[in-house]
This record gives C-alpha cells, structure tokens and sequence, in this order.
C-alpha cells in the first residue's frame, strides 16, 4: 500500500475505533452552542442535522461544529457528503432518501466515516456492502423526534444486528436515561439521543448522565 492511502486507511480505522458512546444529534435550534455543551459532558460523537436549514448555514455550523470538536469528538454531517467534506468532517450518515452509500464513499473517499440508517440485518449487511463502514439502527423505542414508519425493532433486534454485523452499530430513537444503558448492553457501539439530551434542562449535565450511563452498560447484566 502507498504512504497515501496507508495514511488514509489508518485515519478511518481511528475514526471508526472513536465511534463510541454517546451520540449527540443536534438540529436548526443553536446546534453551535449545543454541540459544545454536549461535547463538554462527554459526548463521543456530534452529529449536525440541519433539515431546516439553507446549505451555506448547515456549512457554516458545521465547520464550527469541527474546531471546537477538534480532538474531543467525532463529528458526522447528516445527509450532505458534499458538506460532510468542506466542512472537514469526520464522516456523514445517510438514510433512505439520501444518495446511496456506494455513491456517498465516491464522494467522501477512503479516510472518511459513512453511516447508513437500517431496520434490520439484511439492510444492515446490505448498508456495509455498498460501502457504508458502519449502521444507524432503530427505531429502538417510541419516538417523537422523527416520524418513521417501522415499528420499533426493540433490544433483542439491536442485540442480533450487533453481534452478527461485524461493524460498529449506532442505536437510535427513543433512547433515554433510563434505556441507555441497555442499549450500551445489547452490543451497540454508540446510542444517538435527541429529545432526552437536549429537552430534559441543563444540556451539559444531561450529556454527563447519558454518558456515564451507556458506559456503566457493557459491564452490568444483560
């Protein structure tokens, strides 16, 4: 392998090795100021999903978002790989209506994160095979943040996705304090929480307690 692309394998491996515990999606309202208290109480990993939002400000945040994240967190733009790139991002996630995760990778190249939004196995295994490294997985419980129309998959979904995939697996919709844990439990790499991050007060203190939460999860009862 060329000193080139061996660089860029090792800075996905280290992107993809920080893919871990609290995942913190922040929207339209102040994702600047939010992403920061999130990152401040201990959240791994800054998603900016903007849906609101004209190109040049999902643009402008997310280059924010990444030097105040810079060696604290990963941070992943939701939908626009074009963005994902000139705001140098570590990586960006995609869903069902977004271009496909084969195209996505053309775009972002080899060093970058590519997440793939899944119900089950078969289109978790299918995300990874177009070229997505790792999935988004859920809905896990009742959510009002986005409407979907699956039902949710619930823990013993997660737990086989997660310990048959063979890539890391970020949980998402409905996760709160109280099921944290048992979604860090059920072999999820990373929990995405909206609601009960940043509609429950303090959201720096919110962070902490999702954080510490998720990793008390792995080492307590199944």
């Amino acid at each position: 392998m060329c000193p080139v692309m061996e660089y860029f394998a090792d800075l996905h491996r280290s992107r993809l090795a920080r893919l871990r515990g609290l995942y913190a999606i922040v929207g339209d309202d102040d994702p600047i100021g939010r992403a920061r208290l999130s990152v401040e109480g201990g959240a791994g990993v800054v998603q900016v999903r903007m849906k609101s939002s004209p190109a040049g400000a999902v643009l402008a945040a997310s280059r924010e978002i990444v030097a105040l994240c810079r060696d604290r967190a990963l941070v992943i733009v939701n939908d626009r790989a074009d963005l994902a790139v000139l705001a140098g991002a570590d990586g960006v996630h995609v869903g069902d209506d977004d271009l496909p995760a084969d195209e996505v990778r053309r775009i972002v190249g080899p060093a970058m994160l590519v997440g793939r939004s899944t119900r089950t196995l078969a289109e978790a295994r299918a995300a990874l095979a177009a070229g997505a490294d790792h999935v988004g997985f859920g809905p896990m419980f009742s959510t009002r943040t986005k409407e979907i129309a699956a039902a949710p998959r619930g823990l013993d979904a997660l737990r086989e996705v997660a310990g048959r995939l063979g890539a890391p697996v970020v949980a998402i919709g409905g996760i709160t304090l109280e099921t944290v844990g048992e979604v860090a439990r059920a072999g999820a790499a990373a929990a995405a929480v909206i609601e009960d991050l940043l509609s429950r007060g303090d959201v720096r203190e919110r962070a902490a307690l999702l954080a510490a939460r998720f990793d008390e999860g792995p080492g307590g009862k199944a």
